[in-house]
């Protein structure tokens, strides 16, 4: 690869990069000047950190290829190769933390429960953190999965209830577990025994109030985390290709320093 060519390209390919972290900056900073509820505080500071990450990067990137500054475009090889090797890490990481748990089908019903010891230490442990859960927990409830779910099968009898298919947070969270055996009233409305459930705290939990519901239960937790771990997995896929591109950009960044090099000696 001549040296003004994949200068021109290394160039081009940051310039793009530069132009498309613009507006994750302004969508970060629209964020944490809009944001009202403790979900949307949560994800204002990793896009802006993301925003002005791919804006340096890409802009030592641009800098060093088109302006043929040589520490510069060093700087950015030694970025772009840790960033591959995080990648790789934390794809594998990832995919090692997902791989065990999945809901348990139950007889005679069309949605499946989830258990929260089926799923990796790991994962158990970022929910088990109160503060943490606290923070999943108001999110679940500003987003009204539970509200929705209510709304959409209110008038539903219980057999048909026990037919539809349920995502794994509004098994976990909004209804009661199946070990609980309680009466069906309505989707968010169960009539309650008097046994204290040993087996399953989550029985004691249950609340029909529809700002409480399961949202404290173990089985909202698994939920949520079986959520989790089915959209990292397509992370997972999105991560590999991300990496196949930093790849190809890090190949034209190693021909550009190696260019420069040679032009200069």
């Amino acid at each position: 690869m001549s040296f003004r060519l994949s200068n021109n390209l290394l160039g081009i390919l940051n310039f793009v990069t530069f132009l498309l972290s613009i507006p994750i900056l302004v969508a970060g900073i629209w964020l944490s000047r809009k944001a009202i509820t403790e979900c949307e505080r949560f994800l204002d500071k990793p896009i802006i950190i993301v925003g002005v990450f791919l804006m340096v990067v890409s802009l030592a990137g641009f800098v060093g290829a088109c302006c043929h500054v040589k520490w510069l475009l060093w700087l950015y090889l030694v970025v772009m190769f840790i960033l591959i090797v995080l990648g790789i890490a934390g794809t594998i990481f990832s995919f090692v933390v997902t791989n065990k748990g999945a809901g348990r089908v139950l007889s005679g019903k069309g949605y499946k429960e989830y258990r929260l010891g089926d799923y990796s230490n790991w994962l158990q442990k970022r929910v088990g953190d109160e503060n943490s859960w606290f923070k999943i927990k108001s999110c679940l409830v500003d987003s009204k999965v539970c509200t929705d779910y209510h709304n959409q099968h209110m008038n539903e009898s219980v057999t048909d209830f026990y037919k539809v298919h349920l995502s794994a947070i509004q098994s976990g969270c909004c209804k009661p577990s199946n070990d609980c055996q309680f009466t069906f009233l309505g989707p968010t409305n169960w009539t309650k025994g008097n046994d204290v459930f040993i087996n399953n705290t989550d029985c004691n939990t249950w609340s029909n109030d529809l700002g409480t519901l399961c949202f404290d239960c173990q089985a909202c937790k698994a939920g949520f985390i079986d959520n989790l771990r089915s959209s990292w997995k397509k992370v997972m896929v999105v991560n590999i290709i991300f990496l196949v591109c930093l790849i190809i950009v890090y190949s034209v960044g190693c021909c550009a320093f190696s260019n420069s090099r040679k032009s200069k000696s």
